[in-house]
């Protein structure tokens, strides 16, 4: 049971520096536009090339939630490992 605490105590620790990581992305605005008289409105038009396509997407977002498990089971493994050899001495 104590193992099972520990690995979601560790995946909970990864969600939040990962969180913590990505929040300025999230607040990120666009500054208002200035400089022009007021009532005066301009037509932009955007043309977007590229991007990435969602399958890459996915295939990134699932390749890092394998590496974060996997390192989370081999802290685990380490830190059982180093309390046991601990205890027997």
């Amino acid at each position: 049971m104590n193992t099972i605490r520990r690995i979601l105590a560790v995946a909970a620790t990864l969600g939040a520096l990962l969180t913590l990581a990505a929040a300025p992305a999230a607040y990120a605005s666009v500054p208002p536009h200035g400089g022009g008289p007021v009532g005066t409105h301009t037509t932009v038009q955007v043309i977007t090339t590229g991007g990435m396509p969602g399958w890459q997407i996915a295939l990134i977002a699932a390749a890092a939630a394998l590496i974060a498990a996997a390192l989370a089971v081999l802290l685990d493994h380490a830190w059982a490992a180093r309390r046991t050899h601990a205890s027997t001495a």
